[in-house]
């Protein structure tokens, strides 16, 4: 039960942490610097056509 109260306590602060620092710099998280399109993969499902947002974001890239 120890175990259990101090991993509680530990996620309590690390989330009032990350609050704060949003209260004060206004920056939310960001995500990895290219994500699964940096592999080279247009997709992740085994979907034989990608859905319309995912074609309107590819021609978005493509224009770029």
């Amino acid at each position: 039960m120890k175990v259990f109260l101090i991993t509680f306590v530990f996620f309590i602060l690390l989330i009032v942490a990350m609050a704060i620092g949003y209260i004060f710099k206004k920056r939310t998280i960001k995500g990895s610097c290219g994500g699964i399109s940096s592999l080279g993969l247009q997709k992740v499902c085994d979907c034989d056509v990608p859905c319309d947002t995912l074609k309107a974001e590819l021609i978005k890239h493509e224009k770029l």
